[in-house]
């Protein structure tokens, strides 16, 4: 689901994480409206019906579904799970994405699994009371995160989609990689990675690799870079983005 977040000048989109929803962006919407008009998406299989087949292609195919609206390419920025379907958008519809800012990603986590982290998840104390209950639990960063996502009900705070969907979502990153898709992108990218990254060591300095692309490496962030290190992660973002004027057009785009 698409929500306009307001904002004037180029369409920016913004694509959140695994478990996350188009509300844990809601630190970032207020800046970034100095730089165009700000949209925030919520994935399938979070908080709405999910795709009959969990791929990626399918969350991809779901997403441009929601994007014909727009009159010229999307700076699309994506954390993690986000960052995926948006360089896989990119690759697929070049002509809806004029740049990308991807954050603690990388193709291929093949031979992971999701199983433990899925039960580990099977054992939260559902539902939780109270916000602070939530805090507590998650602590501050994450905590936030999840009260950005999570349902709340009469009763408590509940996650807002089944384990089992978040798990296979997971799971198939596990058997296949997505370096194809990267190398398919052609307009500018920012490769923004936490020092305290999930991504496999090195791969997102390869993908800087790729013509166009630059990559930072934030000090002390873990894989909530743009919570965790939000003045770093601003800085960085507003860089690329005041810089896309002076770069030449994407074939894609142009």
């Amino acid at each position: 689901m698409l929500h306009d977040e307001g904002g004037n000048g180029r369409p920016i989109l913004l694509l959140h994480g695994l478990m996350g929803s188009a509300r844990t962006w809601r630190r970032q919407v207020p800046w970034l409206r100095q730089h165009g008009h700000v949209y925030t998406f919520d994935a399938a299989g979070h908080g709405r019906p999910a795709p009959a087949v969990l791929s990626t292609d399918a969350f991809v195919e779901d997403l441009a579904s929601h994007l014909g609206g727009f009159d010229e390419p999307l700076i699309v920025i994506g954390h993690s799970m986000g960052a995926l379907h948006a360089w896989c958008l990119a690759a697929a519809r070049p002509g809806l994405v004029a740049a990308l800012v991807l954050e603690d990603m990388a193709p291929d986590f093949r031979g992971r699994t999701a199983a433990d982290w899925a039960a580990m998840i099977e054992r939260w104390p559902q539902p939780f009371p109270g916000e602070d209950e939530v805090l507590d639990y998650f602590g501050p960063v994450a905590g936030r995160y999840f009260l950005d996502s999570f349902t709340r009900r009469d009763d408590g705070w509940y996650l807002h989609g089944d384990v089992a969907t978040f798990r296979d979502i997971s799971e198939e990153w596990g058997t296949r990689e997505f370096w194809g898709e990267w190398d398919a992108v052609r307009g500018p990218a920012l490769l923004i990675e936490g020092e305290f990254t999930i991504t496999p060591e090195g791969q997102m300095r390869q993908m800087a690799a790729r013509p166009g692309s630059e990559y930072i490496r934030i000090a002390g962030a873990g894989h909530l870079v743009h919570d965790d290190r939000p003045d770093e992660y601003r800085t960085a973002v507003e860089g690329f983005l005041s810089g896309l004027g002076q770069r030449e057009p994407s074939p894609a785009s142009a």
